[in-house]
């Protein structure tokens, strides 16, 4: 695939456009499979394409070179040299496709200085016959007409770190995990969401209590309900509408009736004030 490079975990696209490089990687882990990866890849990539389409060939043809051996400081003009070094000549020269060849020599004898202004304005007439990109690829054309081969269709959005189901997960369900203190001990399965907003909410729900799938299946609907209160509290924090405040971390706990509630603060006591005797 055009700018596009296959990875064990997703997808890359690269492409260079006047010496920057234009990179993004897409991960199948944060798309929710190698497809919909692809479909993303490709969508960025004709979004490069379309947006920032290679150089003219004329405006190449008039870049310096770094490993040119040309001397003059001029693309496409080189002057001729005779034994000793003296300059003998001008010589305007440019490619304008396959057995296309411009080239004109002015000679220093009977021309004088006035050979390298007639070399330099005999380029920029050559330069005026060169169309067309720079050596565009062939899907390059296609993808700008609105050719693109990958399908359309939805797209889903980039999953965020805490919704990416990681290899060492038992549940299936990513921020949804069983935890065992110790070997004796019944376990509880831990639903857990990280907000930008709101800062880490967790909830636990005990085996021991509600049998080990039940306890699972009430950890993963906990799950659900604390995404989409994250994704309202990140677009309220996003719109600027709301104001959201750090959360407070609690303490994780097996029960699920009080793991999830605040421990309300202590008033403070009022000083006593020493009485006297009369």
């Amino acid at each position: 695939m055009y700018g596009i490079c296959t990875r064990p975990w997703g997808f890359e696209v690269s492409l260079v456009r006047n010496g920057e490089r234009h990179y993004k990687q897409f991960g199948k882990a944060s798309y929710g499979g190698e497809e919909q990866a692809l479909l993303q890849a490709q969508d960025w990539r004709d979004h490069i394409v379309r947006s920032k389409p290679p150089v003219s060939r004329r405006a190449r043809a008039e870049k310096p070179r770094a490993n040119s051996t040309n001397t003059t400081g001029v693309p496409g003009v080189f002057h001729r040299l005779a034994p000793g070094g003296r300059v003998r000549g001008w010589l305007a020269k440019t490619y304008i496709g396959k057995d296309e060849i411009l080239r004109a020599d002015f000679p220093v004898e009977g021309l004088g200085k006035a050979a390298r202004t007639l070399a330099l304005r005999e380029r920029a007439q050559q330069l005026e016959r060169m169309t067309g990109l720079a050596r565009p690829h062939p899907a390059e054309e296609a993808i700008r007409m609105g050719l693109s081969a990958h399908a359309p269709g939805q797209r889903e959005a980039k999953r965020s770190k805490s919704e990416i189901t990681r290899r060492n997960n038992t549940s299936g369900v990513s921020g949804v995990h069983f935890k065992a203190p110790n070997p004796r001990h019944p376990g509880y399965w831990l639903a857990i969401t990280y907000s930008t907003a709101r800062g880490s909410v967790s909830k636990a729900f005990s085996v021991k209590d509600h049998g080990h799938d039940l306890a699972k299946d009430m950890a993963i609907a906990e799950r659900q309900r604390q995404l989409a209160e994250k994704a309202k509290a990140d677009e309220a924090a996003a719109s600027g509408s709301g104001k959201p405040g750090k959360a407070r971390k609690q303490p994780e706990s097996h029960n699920s009736h009080n793991s999830h509630e605040a421990h309300e603060p202590r008033t403070p006591r009022k000083p006593r004030t020493a009485s006297r005797g009369h």
